[in-house]
């Protein structure tokens, strides 16, 4: 299994400089890739290739316009353009049903709220002796090493560096786990719990355990008010506005910190638990709709099952999705039999 270890990373003010010119050089190569497959389909002409992409790209390096593309890794450039290819790819097996429909290729703009690189082995990055990270034409970063990075059974090829909107920086890697290594950490377990997620409570157990709500986003309104409020007195353009915007972009950040490390250490406690684990395929997406929503977005119950799943499979339990339609609550749990207008059939 794949999975994903992200550690905090503290570049200097040079290393914010020579990463602010790679996220600008990557972003203007997706566009300029996005730019050239739109005209051509407005034009009636053939798909525009990866290989014809890589070449207008090689040739626009050398061009006064564009020479200050080539001060930064040419490897960015070129996943950057892998990205073009992933949005296509994904636009068109949504259309044919193959996974979840996605919106078209967008543009990027410089305002987005997450910044991304992402080097390759090719680039010849590595972590130092002193446990820095060192990026071609960037330097060495120092990294907050929260936990070891597995190596075994294979060292991550690829590192993406993140700017968040909080101008927080992140250093992820994609690492291929070790299945037998993760079945015997994990302790033996024989019980099965069944989850009910809600709003009152964040989750009843089967087992008659009631796991309170945090609302994490409820107990901070008062300070992202504040803080919202300030931004919006703030003049447009101007230096003050943009320390606001990272006010309340750090303000929610903490929020999403705080929900997430809520979600790992409950699916975590559950998995080791059980060895079987069941809950409720919720229709979050309607009930977002409703006047509910706030509480619902708070909970974040997508996330919290997608934890689960994950982590089931990882340490070989069994994770189980009841259907939204199944009537759980008019069936017996002792024989099974469905409940009639008048009760329950006898057992």
């Amino acid at each position: 299994m794949q999975l994903r270890y992200a550690f905090r990373a503290y570049p200097s003010v040079s290393q914010r400089a020579c990463l602010a010119r790679s996220f600008g050089c990557v972003r203007v190569v997706f566009n300029d890739a996005l730019r050239i497959r739109e005209d051509a389909r407005a034009a009636g002409l053939p798909f525009v290739t990866s290989a014809e992409l890589s070449r207008r790209l090689t040739a626009s390096k050398k061009t006064p316009e564009r020479a200050w593309l080539g001060e930064v890794s040419s490897v960015i450039l070129q996943q950057s353009l892998r990205d073009v290819d992933t949005a296509y790819r994904n636009f068109f097996d949504g259309i044919r049903g193959k996974r979840p429909k996605t919106g078209a290729p967008r543009f990027k703009s410089r305002r987005d709220s997450r910044q991304a690189i992402r080097f390759t082995a090719n680039a010849g990055w590595r972590i130092t002796g002193g446990g820095k990270l060192r990026l071609p034409k960037i330097g060495d970063v120092r990294v907050k090493w929260s936990r070891s990075l597995p190596s075994v059974p294979s060292v991550p090829s690829t590192v993406t560096v993140v700017k968040d909107a909080a101008g927080r920086y992140f250093a992820s890697f994609v690492v291929e786990t070790d299945p037998a290594a993760d079945l015997e950490r994990m302790p033996g377990a024989d019980a099965v719990v069944g989850i009910d997620l809600g709003l009152a409570h964040f989750a009843v157990l089967s087992d008659g355990r009631k796991i309170d709500s945090p609302k994490f986003l409820r107990r901070s309104e008062k300070k992202l008010k504040r803080a919202q409020r300030a931004l919006s007195r703030k003049a447009k353009g101007s230096k003050n506005r943009d320390k606001a915007r990272v006010r309340v972009a750090r303000a929610h950040a903490r929020v999403a910190d705080a929900r997430r490390e809520f979600h790992h250490r409950l699916s975590t406690e559950l998995v080791r638990e059980s060895q079987a684990v069941a809950v409720e395929d919720l229709a979050v997406k309607g009930l977002a709709r409703t006047r509910l929503a706030k509480s619902v977005h708070d909970a974040g119950w997508s996330a919290f099952v997608a934890m689960l799943e994950y982590k089931a499979v990882r340490y070989g339990r069994a994770f189980h999705r009841i259907g939204r339609f199944e009537p759980t609550s008019q069936v017996c749990s002792n024989c099974g039999a469905v409940r009639l207008r008048t009760g329950f059939t006898a057992c």
